[in-house]
């Protein structure tokens, strides 16, 4: 057998320095590897040449066998590699050359098939940045219709934590986040819906030392707020900086809410209430209640009119406040008019829509 290890070293390394490729010298090995069975099948025991490779045929045929058994388990590798490598080259020309990944678009294909959406509505969408002020109960079901709907960035800003009694109509908050701030668990909830949209949660409240810096980084506000120095202040400075102003409401069983826009029109939130109402005439849902379900039905429809006024879809509620009265089951729609002496917006000059 050494002699025919020797000669099968021979053949390679003469290969080698002639420049044989190395298939031809794996055929010459392979014509030795015959040619030494086929002696030892073809001479009679004890012959000396016999001998001198082996001495039985049995012992060649299990190192053949073994060889085949190795080429066969590499070739099969190999193809297996080689349609693994097909299918990721396959699956990188199929994919979606667009903004949105394969799974975006399944998860947006009902907004896609709208005719006052389509993709580009959804691409709008996308690249929108909303602020919505406040975390409770408006804020509650606006961040979640936003985040679902696939708008690109959301920031939430509110100071509290989250309490027990928040529970009865604040459903963006579980009960193992009491005591956690409102702001992170909705963010927590939000990107558990929809991993693809970007969350900003800012856990103060707003001030006039910040509010301008911040509302200047987004296209559009929502104010859910249940205090008017926040609202008056929210509308100062989306008057000052020309953002849209959605801004919602809510006392027991009525809710209301509309587009502010002197940009293009529209009456600000000032035009309408020029002073904040007196305590007593606007007491707050801890003091005069409200009914759970409420907040989800207005922040809804605020989400509906920011997600119309992003794409163009439709009319938004610009220069119109809907009331909404779920003690009777009754919808009204009351016409908004700026006033030129509006100390907020009285000398704004609107633009073209």
């Amino acid at each position: 057998m050494l002699l025919v290890l020797v000669m099968a070293a021979a053949i390679w390394g003469v290969g080698v320095l002639t420049g044989a490729p190395k298939q031809m010298r794996w055929v010459m090995i392979g014509v030795l590897y015959l040619a030494v069975l086929g002696l030892q099948l073809a001479l009679p025991d004890g012959h000396s040449l016999r001998m001198a490779t082996g001495e039985s045929p049995a012992l060649w045929a299990l190192i053949g066998a073994a060889v085949v058994l190795v080429w066969a388990y590499r070739r099969g590798l190999e193809t297996l590699r080689r349609k693994a490598e097909e299918k990721v080259e396959t699956s990188m020309v199929d994919a979606p050359q667009g903004p949105f990944s394969e799974t975006e678009l399944n998860r947006y294909a009902r907004h896609i098939v709208l005719r006052e959406m389509g993709g580009l509505g959804q691409k709008k969408l996308k690249d929108a940045k909303v602020l919505v002020v406040g975390a409770g109960g408006l804020g509650s079901p606006v961040l979640l219709y936003l985040a679902a709907a696939g708008v690109g960035t959301i920031g939430v800003v509110d100071d509290d934590v989250v309490d027990n009694s928040n529970l009865q109509r604040q459903v963006i908050h579980p009960d193992r986040m009491i005591g956690e701030p409102k702001v992170f668990s909705a963010a927590g909830a939000m990107q558990a819906q929809n991993p693809f949209v970007t969350v900003k949660p800012y856990h103060r409240r707003l001030s006039e030392d910040d509010a301008g810096q911040l509302i200047a980084e987004y296209d559009l506000v929502l104010d859910g707020t249940d205090n008017f120095d926040t609202r008056y202040l929210v509308n100062r400075t989306c008057v000052a900086l020309g953002k849209p102003l959605i801004s919602g409401a809510l006392s027991q069983w009525e809710g209301q809410l509309s587009v502010f826009d002197p940009a293009h029109g529209a009456p600000c939130y000032q035009c309408i209430f020029d002073t904040p109402p007196a305590p007593e005439l606007a007491p707050s849902c801890s003091e005069a209640g409200v009914i759970g379900p409420l907040p989800g039905i207005v922040g809804t429809m605020m989400a509906v009119e920011a997600i119309k006024l992003i794409t163009g879809a439709g009319a938004v509620l610009r220069g119109e406040m809907m009331i909404y009265d779920a003690l009777w089951g009754e919808t009204r729609k009351i016409t908004l008019k700026r006033r030129a002496d509006c100390p907020t917006c009285g000398g704004e000059k609107p633009t073209s829509v």
